[in-house]
């Protein structure tokens, strides 16, 4: 389904977004690994990506670059707390992946009507037809 530079992009994506607020957390660190055991990567190649940049690589198709937000939006709040470099570090990456910037904020808004707000699939999807219909 991803290359490997696919991959570790979005994995580098995922660690930038983590290491926002200065501070990459044990629950967050567990959460990139558990997505790197998804794509087949090991933990030494995620322990070589928190110290160098690999090249971007957006994804195709669209599908792909919206599940990848929702990965996003499940890391920032996998500690209960999204700070506002947080939210506007999800936002720049959201609009550099080409998706729309009011399915993003709408995400962001309604995540909070959530139980630990984790927005359901099906509902993060809903959001994004919405602005692309």
């Amino acid at each position: 389904m991803y290359t490997k530079g696919e991959k570790l992009s979005l994995l580098s994506e995922m660690i930038a977004l983590a290491k926002s607020d200065k501070e990459l957390k044990e629950n967050e660190y567990g959460f990139i690994l558990a997505v790197a055991s998804q794509l087949g990567v090991s933990e030494n190649e995620v322990v070589d990506l928190m110290e160098k940049k690999v090249e971007k690589k957006i994804l195709q198709p669209e599908a792909q670059r919206i599940l990848q937000f929702h990965r996003l939006v499940l890391l920032m709040n996998v500690d209960q707390e999204s700070a506002l470099v947080e939210i506007e570090k999800i936002r720049e990456i959201g609009l550099s992946m080409g998706l729309r910037r009011e399915a993003i904020d709408t995400v962001l808004k309604e995540m909070h009507s959530y139980k630990d707000k984790v927005i359901p699939p099906n509902e993060l999807i809903e959001i994004f037809k919405r602005f692309y219909n």
